[in-house]
């Protein structure tokens, strides 16, 4: 900036960018914390509970940036302005002169003398005899040199930039040939002694930027042109030069070859001597050409800076006449002055005197308050500064406060499950009528712990534990309500869970780095990569599942969804209501067993239960081989908890259409069989010795593992475990269940080798999933500890086995027919019925 003025306009511009910017950055963080889907995103059953909270702006902090704000306007070029201006460029290296050009052609001229001075005449030719010698390869080379060297000086007079003249009028642009006001001289005078006096800065001052850019076009090409003229006239001068060069060279070379045979040696010298003496008067003669011409363009230069100066003089003139005329004015006006008030001096003298100590005693008060301010904001701003530090004091140890009252809580929460197990293994039946006192404390301890959730509390209630909500953020029971074993265990476990999930909160979360993934691909659609695939198996944040698990179902029924008409699931909904659907019948009586211990799914008038009744129908309707299958109920209530009617219809689609393989939910389930005997291999590869431990008591595993892979976990483990069992298994498919599988079973295999019997082991493998909490630990197991896992492999063992199975199928549907035809020839068998007539 050239002056203060247009520093504190440029800091104050700069200042409302800067404004601006972290404005832009604090909506970006708050629309990214708050959550990145648009707001009419649909949701499914559980999102709808987590209303997102939207952060104002801080309204007192503009406020005060609008009072302390300065109204300033720049005087002239600033910021990027001023940078968008083009810079001074300096001036080519390329520039010759007349008299270095003629030395460059004397010197050439002197070396080809020195090169044929034994046989060469002076000779020169007219235009004609020129125009009918033929150039010859060097001529070409040296004019294709001239011409580059040219070019090369024309675009070094193209990138010089006009400067600013010295003297502070620019008369030559702005003639001033008539008196002007006197008004218009003093403000022009001012405008040109308060700039350079350039033509660009005294047109801006008075506002018209175009007019003067426009005038700075037109004398910069002025100026071009007339260097241009130069060399064109230089040029043309040394192509002259090299043409008698050439001539006479030529000419010397025919006058040796063809008519210097018979001339006597002193008559040849004598003649090379004139021909030198012509060459120099020559040279001598152009040299003084070019001196007039350096000279007449000097006297023509000279005379326009005459005309110039005189210009000059006569404005200054003009404004000392102009000047002149202002003072004569002032001064009688002064004199009149001076006359009317000399009468009334003695009163005025006496006035001036007593305002004058008013005024004196004003600006004596008025420098202590400024005095006392300076005081008071040098005070208030170390205030400020002390009060920044406590406050910064004060976050750091409430931070620290809230990780120890995070470690107590989840402590707490371990000893209090502790406490719930030691009170179900003391308590022993009852064998006698006899009361100890020690019965009497378990069973007052055991009715505390029971009736810790209802809101009346007995006072004699020896310990109060830790509060437990009813229902987790999936809407299912923490708590069954019959059988109060049951409900001990239950109430323990969601006390681990808190304890642990207490525990990953004070670490560092995975939800900073979804939240920055999810801001990095606001403005632009996701893709798969290895950082989305990391962030999935972490888990999804439960704000963020609704639309991942809508993005990774898109991902994979895309090419299913561009095919169909828009309004697809309305219409098969449309049409299982309307028409018969031999599947309904199935699909109401499984309908309240799908989750019973779900909130939105436990009572016929629950919000699910209509839509799990509409997508199941629907996906009926569009395929019909399957119609519905036990199962698929659980599935479609799951994919309901975070996604909308028609989502989970394409969600389910996803699983049984895509992830699966043929015939896994049909009425023979084949594909649930082949799935089964693959999981035997990788049992016996990847945990050979919790294998032959199944093998050798004969526990056939395989009627626990059915379950798992039909419904994928559902009622299998704990919720927060199957949800994020189900984030992997929506974007990477099928292999995720076998992985977690053999986790679940790694996860607990030192417990189950140390059973020894076949009972035991079978009773702890029914209820042994539901005993591990750690998800964290589960996914580490899954996708590090069972590596490598290649999907290759299981769709090479699910091909095999699926011919060995289909074989199996072959020769029992033989027995059958075999077994069918006897009965009816044989009299005795005739009463026997098969399962399947007994079904129908």
């Amino acid at each position: 900036a050239a002056t203060r003025q247009d520093m504190t306009y440029w800091l104050q511009e700069l200042q409302q960018k800067r404004w601006e910017y972290c404005n832009n950055l604090d909506a970006a963080k708050r629309d990214s914390r708050t959550s990145p889907t648009p707001s009419d995103f649909s949701k499914g059953l559980v999102a709808k509970d987590n209303p997102g909270s939207i952060l104002s702006q801080n309204a007192s902090a503009e406020r005060a940036r609008n009072i302390l704000a300065v109204e300033t306007s720049p005087t002239d070029l600033v910021g990027e302005q001023a940078a968008s201006q083009p810079a001074p460029v300096q001036p080519s290296a390329i520039n010759f002169s007349l008299k270095q050009w003629s030395t460059e052609i004397k010197n050439s001229m002197s070396s080809l003398r020195k090169g044929n001075n034994e046989n060469r005449k002076s000779v020169f030719y007219t235009t004609e005899e020129w125009e009918l010698l033929d150039p010859t390869p060097k001529d070409l080379e040296d004019s294709i040199a001239l011409e580059e060297k040219r070019k090369h000086l024309a675009e070094g007079s193209k990138g010089r930039r006009l400067t600013s003249s010295a003297f502070p009028f620019d008369f030559g642009r702005i003639p001033h040939k008539t008196r002007r006001p006197l008004k218009d001289m003093i403000g022009s005078s001012k405008n040109r002694n308060s700039s350079d006096s350039s033509p660009t800065e005294w047109y801006s001052g008075n506002g018209n930027k175009l007019v003067s850019e426009l005038q700075l076009k037109y004398q910069s090409q002025q100026e071009e042109l007339e260097k241009l003229k130069k060399d064109l006239l230089s040029q043309k001068e040394l192509v002259r030069l090299l043409q008698q060069t050439v001539r006479s060279s030529q000419y010397d070379k025919y006058f040796a070859s063809r008519l210097c045979e018979g001339v006597p040696k002193d008559k040849l010298e004598l003649l090379h001597q004139k021909d030198d003496q012509i060459l120099g008067l020559n040279n001598q003669l152009e040299k003084l050409n070019l001196e007039k011409d350096s000279l007449q363009q000097e006297v023509k230069n000279l005379k326009c800076k005459v005309g110039e100066l005189n210009e000059q003089l006569g404005m200054l003139m003009e404004t000392i006449q102009a000047k002149d005329e202002v003072i004569m004015k002032l001064s009688r006006q002064l004199s009149e002055c001076e006359d009317s008030t000399s009468s009334q001096s003695g009163a005025v003298n006496s006035s001036v005197a007593t305002c004058t100590n008013k005024e004196l005693q004003e600006l004596d008060k008025l420098k202590d308050n400024l005095q006392g301010y300076k005081t008071q904001n040098k005070f208030l701003n170390k205030e400020i500064l002390e009060l920044s530090a406590l406050r910064r004091n004060a976050e750091a140890r409430e931070r620290e406060w809230q990780a120890k009252y995070t470690s107590l809580e989840a402590k707490l929460c371990q000893i209090e499950s502790k406490y719930l197990i030691l009170l179900q293994e003391m308590k022993t039946p009852v064998c006698s009528e006899e009361q100890s006192p020690a019965r009497e404390v378990i069973t007052q301890l055991l009715e505390d712990a029971l009736k810790a959730e209802t809101s009346e509390q007995p006072e004699q209630a020896f310990f109060k534990p830790h509060l437990v909500s009813e229902y987790d953020i999936y809407g299912f029971q923490t708590v069954p309500e019959d059988d109060d074993e049951e409900k001990l265990v239950a109430k323990s476990r969601a006390l681990d869970l808190r304890s642990l999930s207490l525990s990953e909160n004070r670490e560092i979360s995975t939800g900073v780095k979804w939240e920055n993934y999810l801001a990095s691909t606001m403005n632009r659609e996701m893709m798969r990569c290895v950082e989305l695939k990391n962030l999935i198996r972490s888990g999804i944040p439960h704000e963020h599942r609704s639309k991942m698990w809508k993005w990774c179902v898109n991902l994979h029924v895309k090419k299913f969804k561009d095919s169909t008409v828009p309004g697809y699931f309305q219409t098969l909904l449309q049409n299982a209501l309307e028409k018969q659907n031999p599947a309904s019948k199935q699909i109401e009586l499984d309908l309240l067993r799908t989750l019973p211990n779900n909130k939105h799914y436990s009572s016929p008038t629950s919000e699910g239960i209509q839509k799990l009744r509409n997508v199941l129908l629907a996906f009926s309707w569009r395929n019909p081989d399957i119609g519905y299958c036990q199962g698929l109920n659980r599935l479609v209530a799951i994919a309901l908890l975070y996604l909308e009617q028609e989502d989970a219809f394409w969600c389910l689609v996803t699983i049984v259409e895509v992830f699966m393989p043929r015939d896994y939910y049909t009425k023979t389930l084949l594909g649930s069989q082949v799935d089964q005997r693959v999981f035997k291999d990788l049992m016996s590869e990847k945990l050979p010795r919790l294998h032959a431990h199944f093998e050798q008591y004969k526990v056939d595993y395989t009627l626990i593992t059915f379950n798992w892979f039909l419904v994928v976990f559902v009622d299998s483990v704990v919720s927060d475990i199957l949800f994020k069992i189900w984030d992997s298994f929506l974007y990477e498919g099928p292999k995720v269940i076998f992985r977690f599988a053999l986790a679940l079973f790694k996860y607990k295999e030192e417990e189950i080798l140390k059973l020894q019997d076949s009972m035991s082991i079978f009773k702890y493998l029914r209820y042994f999933t539901r005993t591990i909490l750690d998800a964290r630990k589960l996914t580490g197991i899954a996708f590090g500890d069972l590596n490598p896992f290649p999907l290759r492999q299981i769709r090479n063992r699910r091909t095999y086995h699926l011919e060995k199975v289909r074989l199996e199928l072959t020769e029992l549907e033989a027995i059958r027919e075999d077994f069918l035809r006897e009965r009816e020839t044989c009299v005795e068998k005739r009463d026997l019925i098969s399962d399947d007539e007994e079904d129908s």
